[in-house]
């Protein structure tokens, strides 16, 4: 009797699944994970397909196919390309290796610009014949920085869309949709060098709208993104948000040893009990010689909260206070002041 055969069949959609999606999407990455993938895809595409076009202008500024080309001079420019492009990222991470991370969207467009940057030399390297060494270097400079300031982000938005430890698993896929991306570039930028070979004015406008294009692209991607994490930039932001858009629900006057505690119309029960409390630690501090409201203040930033625990853990009620009805309530708007007062 011949052992039973097992055999494991998948389905296109299954396959595509298991390459590109994330085990347990969506619920396993962030909301801003599907946009960003999509217009990150399209720049990377446009990018590809613009390196076919830049490479075969840098190659023919080195002599491919011209029989007065020698082999050890061409070896040697582009090993001086290629060292000038290591030795930029060394000095580049070594100055803002630290800054990457915390500012990751901005050095996401950067790190692009400087590759379109390095792009636009190689295409410019055949119309400089006596200066094509340093034209390459500074293309392959601005690469370098490319390299390192896109791979810096790349870590660190993988670790923003990763929601269940899968950080390994969105960057293992990530380099499948990267790879995709690059065949279909490279076929369609092949196909586009062909068409346009010995044409400079079709090379040049495709080059220059595939890069208008990717500037676009780019653009649209960090714009989906909804980063969590708090940085100088957002923490100013948000900071400054809090304070032009929150209220004190109520106002305390003391006026000849009478308080009194003026309630926001938008406030609640809450607030209202939290008004009177106020208001009575300010009566018991009230003193002719100093200042009452800012030790107020004080006591109830650092107390209040303990005090409402406590005697909700004593089995008060401190949803609300048993008062007679408000009748009158008040409305004001804190703007900020454009000029300091003395």
């Amino acid at each position: 009797m011949e052992d039973p055969v097992v055999v494991l069949t998948m389905s296109g959609d299954e396959f595509s699944k298991l390459l590109y999606l994330r085990h347990g999407f969506p619920g396993s990455v962030t909301p801003d994970y599907v946009p960003f993938q999509v217009w990150d895809s399209l720049q990377g595409l446009s990018t590809y397909i613009r390196t076919m076009l830049s490479t075969q202008a840098l190659l023919s500024a080195i002599g491919v196919g011209e029989k007065s080309a020698t082999v050890i001079g061409a070896t040697f420019q582009w090993f001086l390309r290629d060292l000038t492009g290591m030795l930029g990222g060394v000095l580049f991470t070594f100055y803002q290796g630290s800054n990457l991370d915390s500012n990751a969207k901005m050095w996401r467009l950067v790190a692009d610009l400087m590759n379109d940057l390095g792009m636009l030399m190689d295409l410019l390297s055949p119309l400089f014949p006596s200066a094509f060494a340093f034209v390459v270097c500074l293309g392959s400079l601005s690469r370098s920085f490319t390299g390192v300031a896109s791979g810096a982000t790349r870590a660190a938005l993988t670790q923003h869309f990763a929601l269940q430890n899968n950080a390994a698993d969105i960057s293992a896929k990530e380099g499948s949709q990267e790879t995709m991306a690059t065949m279909i570039g490279m076929a369609l930028g092949m196909l586009l060098a062909r068409i346009t070979i010995g044409n400079p004015f079709a090379i040049w406008f495709s080059f220059l709208f595939l890069t208008m294009f990717h500037m676009y692209a780019n653009y649209r991607a960090v714009r989906c993104l909804s980063l969590n994490s708090l940085n100088f930039q957002r923490s100013s932001i948000l900071l400054q948000q809090f304070m032009e858009t929150d209220q004190a629900k109520y106002l305390l006057v003391e006026r000849k040893g009478i308080i009194g505690a003026i309630v926001h119309k938008d406030s609640s029960a809450a607030d209202v009990l939290q008004s009177y409390i106020h208001a009575l630690v300010v009566a018991k501090m009230v003193d002719g010689n100093r200042s009452v409201h800012s030790e107020s203040q004080s006591w109830m930033d650092e107390k209040y909260e303990v005090f409402i625990h406590k005697l909700k853990s004593s089995g008060w009620k401190t949803e609300r206070l048993l008062s007679p009805s408000l009748i009158w309530r008040a409305n004001w708007i804190t703007e900020p002041l454009d000029k300091k007062i003395d």
